[in-house]
């Protein structure tokens, strides 16, 4: 049987609305369950007799984060709601994160009676003008009979070509009309993600093919795309069978496993001293042909545009053909990931990879010598025995216990470069989330528990700052609620730090809102009815940590960082302004 074509139980009788009819569309669709906190009214409590859970965060913007990261670990199209005016406007931050990051998910909107349109009815807002700058398609259904297509096309359009958002508006009376009798019973299952997948013209593969297997400093740049085509697998291939070292973009963090010799790990804005590939910057610089999949080449993946060789020949393989020469001018691969990879390594085959096979163990001796001196970089300028206690110190026993299976989140800001430059990717296709397509704060708690929702038996870990932790601390009632139990460390400095740093380099000043009151998140989360352990000292963390993993509830973290710890970006190589 087609994956594509599942059938839903309709309910029979008079007592079919709108409301069933949409749930049934949505449980055709794969939806198991939906995001939502009470609104639409109708549809969630109809829900249960087609077996979708209400997942109920505490505000919109959260839950759309968790289905965010729902959708990036599951591979299935999420379903977030929201009630019309101030609710729907929360949505908005979510689904533009989403929106850049390529993350597929159907918003359903619910908007005010149908005869009260435009007579400012409360809460009455142009919900069509306000998503059109955060979604791919927005639409309104007015006619209980036409549900159906619009869930058929809210869905089509989230998860076809390059995912993102699809927000769906249906006003409030349309969940309790009844349809009329008839039409046919639909069977297509929209609700996986990639949908459709179309591999690349052979002749531009076969081209890309004798680019690589001719080139003599070869480099493969993998980015987000590699997770959302479900493609690591193929990626590994092609590394191992062509020989080509392999980096990522912080999205593209876990493409590869990053002990193989021939992986560098991610490059970007972050190789200044302590960086994971910062002796490895020549191997980017030097390249003659790269291959860039999945990838943006966006600011900070480029270190605004000036890590990437002008006089290099690019590859470029996108699903998207308008992201194909936006900043560099590229050989074009249109096409999913997954499909071209697999049919690039089988084009290498028919090369003389003899000069790939003959420069592996010099490539992988340079690579070996660039993370050995990271590490030895790390342990002379690093006291990580001090306290406060030092990011890198939590990141290196936080390491230890990672196991393939284990899944990462991260908040935007600091927390998603320190997960980037210090935790190891074990295998292709380990997945570390973040959230890297505007880069907001307040994503991490919530990606953590839209992570959990999609593998609820995977151990859950995510890392935050005090600053974007203030933004979702309500969400520690949901995870308690719903059961979701993950671990949330706290960064505790004090401070908003990527903020008060950047300040200090660029104005040798900062503004009174870097600096924060204390507080003590151990006692919120513990008030939540969640666990909480307050950590002072270093050795205090990695205990600390494995009761927390074992535990049989969500656990936070709160630890008391140093202030003047930074992540080595770029911009603040060697100045002196942050040494206050």
């Amino acid at each position: 049987m087609d994956t594509h074509l599942a059938a839903a139980k309709p309910v029979e009788g008079s007592n079919r609305t709108g409301a069933h009819v949409f749930a049934a569309a949505l449980k055709r669709h794969g939806v198991e369950m939906i995001f939502g906190q009470s609104i639409p009214s109708a549809l969630f409590l109809v829900a249960p007799e087609f077996g979708i859970r209400q997942i109920g965060y505490r505000t919109e913007n959260a839950g759309t984060a968790m289905a965010d990261a729902y959708a990036r670990v599951s591979h299935k199209v999420p379903v977030v709601t929201a009630q019309n005016g101030p609710a729907a406007t929360l949505l908005v931050a979510g689904l533009a994160e989403a929106l850049k990051a390529s993350v597929p998910i159907v918003a359903i909107v619910q908007d005010v009676h149908r005869k009260q349109t435009d007579k400012n009815a409360f809460q009455e807002l142009d919900h069509l003008e306000l998503f059109r700058g955060c979604a791919k398609w927005i639409k309104r259904v007015s006619e209980v009979e036409r549900i159906d297509d619009y869930v058929d096309m809210a869905f089509t359009a989230a998860a076809s070509g390059r995912p993102g958002p699809a927000v769906l508006i249906a006003p409030i009376d349309l969940f309790n009309d009844v349809p009329a009798p008839g039409g046919g019973e639909r069977v297509a299952s929209l609700g996986q993600f990639p949908l459709d997948r179309v591999a690349a013209d052979p002749a531009r593969v076969r081209e890309a093919a004798a680019l690589l297997a001719s080139a003599k400093a070869p480099l493969v740049i993998a980015g987000g795309g590699i997770h959302l085509s479900d493609a690591a697998d193929e990626l590994a291939a092609l590394q191992n069978r062509a020989s080509l070292p392999v980096a990522t973009t912080a999205m593209g963090k876990g493409a590869v496993d990053e002990r193989h010799p021939l992986s560098l790990g991610p490059v970007g804005y972050f190789m200044g001293t302590g960086g994971r590939t910062r002796h490895l910057r020549p191997m980017v610089e030097d390249a003659d042909v790269i291959l860039l999949i999945g990838n943006r080449t966006n600011q900070n993946g480029t270190d605004s545009w000036s890590l990437y060789p002008k006089t290099a020949r690019f590859i470029h393989l996108d699903v998207d053909g308008q992201e194909i020469g936006r900043n560099y001018e590229a050989l074009r691969l249109v096409g999913d990931a997954k499909l071209t990879l697999a049919a690039l390594a089988e084009a290498m085959e028919g090369e003389d990879l003899s000069a790939r096979q003959a420069a592996r163990p010099a490539v992988e001796t340079q690579i070996a010598a660039g993370l050995a001196a990271w590490k030895d970089d790390v342990a002379r300028a690093i006291p990580m025995d001090a306290a406060p206690v030092r990011p890198e110190r939590l990141m290196r026993d936080l390491d230890s216990v990672l196991t393939p299976d284990s899944i990462v989140v991260a908040d935007a800001s600091y927390s998603s470069i320190w997960v980037a430059n210090y935790l190891t990717s074990l295998k292709p296709g380990m997945r570390f989330v973040t959230p890297r397509g505007l880069a907001g704060l307040g994503w991490g708690l919530p990606f953590a528990l839209g992570a959990k929702c999609a593998r609820p038996d995977a151990s859950v870990f995510a890392l935050v700052g005090d600053g974007g932790f203030a933004h979702v601390w309500s969400e520690l009632e949901t995870a308690r609620r719903m059961g979701l139990n993950v671990v949330v460390a706290v960064l505790n400095n004090q401070i908003l730090g990527y903020q008060k740093h950047a300040e200090k380099v660029l104005f040798n000043d900062y503004s009174d809102v870097c600096d924060f009151a204390a507080v003590d998140h151990a006692a919120i989360a513990r008030a939540c009815g969640c666990a909480g352990e307050r950590i002072e000292t270093p050795d205090a963390f990695l205990p600390a940590l494995q009761r927390a993993l074992a535990a049989g509830t969500s656990t936070v973290l709160d630890i008391v960082t140093e202030q003047r710890a930074h992540p080595p970006v770029t911009m603040f190589e060697g100045n002196a302004r942050l040494n206050y």
